[in-house]
């Protein structure tokens, strides 16, 4: 049998392929800092059985008869306290890295940003992607340290998307990146840039990571040990630096939820702790969260000040995150073009 070429019929759709899409992820925010879009958040956030381990015909009676009735509006008005012209500072963080990213890469591929839960959607851009061509799309969920209530259920949403496309792209996700040279090595410039513009030499440097259950360690997820080790070793390149070689470097975790007993020692025990034994001049910075949010800008910054000075420290500083320092951005180049060795 010989085949014969076939000329494109004149109606035959036009279809783009051929491109290579690189999809940011970060955890979400609500739509503005009321009650309302914040139970429409919180609602979509809880509800995830990777967030919340609780079977679902427990937890769901729970969070629609307690928590979705009275936490809102608390939570409404720390949103409100850092809210920007621009919206949520994690949204407009993350755009503005996902714009600098592409920049960065050229018109290798096409940058777009997603949030886990709330807009724009990991479904949304993933189809937009594919829309415009891209066959090979690069998930690069910004979470350095893997947890599955952040790093995983990235994945699920971005699986789930794909179950429901005939033509699916083939999909890489970017790894975690908590013991990464290039992270330790941004991390350290950033860290110490700041450390050098404050008006006071700080005795404690606070590393606050976002708290998880403790349970969650006991069931093997290795977010525990990845916050461990990234504080290990950003202490050691602190500490061969002879004007950090004073300054005692503590590792703690955030933003506790729930009457579940969750990973120690806390922030705002230690913040209270550290004043009551006398140490007077403390800094904060918080390497887990790879852009500044209502966890770093209200619950560090605001509520944190206050319990450090209300103890009886003096001077206190929350430094900011990677965002899109120069630091920050040249290791998210890195990682990321890293990822897509092969595709470009």
């Amino acid at each position: 049998m010989t085949w014969q070429m076939q000329s494109i019929p004149s109606d035959h759709a036009t279809v783009k392929s051929g491109r290579i899409g690189v999809l940011v992820v970060n955890l979400g925010t609500p739509d503005a800092p009321d009650p309302a879009s914040v139970k429409r958040y919180l609602k979509e956030f809880l509800s995830d059985p990777r967030v919340i381990e609780i079977p679902a015909i427990v937890w769901q009676v729970i969070l629609r008869g307690i928590i979705l009735n009275t936490r809102p509006k608390k939570s409404a008005q720390a949103y409100s306290k850092v809210w920007t012209e621009g919206g949520s500072p994690l949204l407009v963080i993350t755009r503005d890295q996902a714009s600098g990213l592409q920049q960065r890469l050229g018109d290798a591929v096409i940058v777009r940003h997603a949030m886990r839960y709330g807009q724009p959607s990991i479904p949304s851009q993933i189809e937009a992607l594919h829309a415009e061509g891209c066959d090979r799309i690069l998930l690069a969920p910004l979470y350095p340290q893997y947890c599955a209530a952040t790093t995983a259920t990235v994945v699920d949403k971005a699986a789930e998307t794909l179950g429901a496309m005939r033509w699916q792209p083939a999909l890489r996700t970017l790894p975690a990146y908590h013991d990464d040279p290039a992270y330790i090595d941004a991390l350290e410039a950033d860290i110490t840039r700041q450390l050098s513009t404050l008006d006071f030499e700080p005795e404690v440097l606070l590393l606050s990571f976002h708290g998880m259950p403790l349970r969650t360690l006991h069931l093997g997820d290795p977010y525990h040990c990845h916050c461990r080790k990234t504080a290990r070793l950003l202490g050691e390149r602190l500490a061969a630096r002879d004007e950090y070689a004073k300054l005692r470097i503590e590792t703690t975790f955030q933003s506790r939820f729930g009457r579940a007993q969750w990973l120690e020692p806390a922030t705002d025990h230690t913040l209270l702790a550290e004043a009551g034994k006398g140490t007077r001049r403390l800094a904060v910075a918080a390497p887990g969260f790879a852009a500044d949010c209502v966890e770093t800008l209200e619950e560090l910054a605001i509520e944190g000040r206050k319990e450090f000075l209300g103890a009886g420290g003096e001077h206190y500083a929350v430094l900011s995150c990677l965002n899109t320092s120069d630091a920050g951005m040249h290791m998210l180049e890195a990682i990321v073009r890293r990822e897509l060795a092969g595709w470009i």
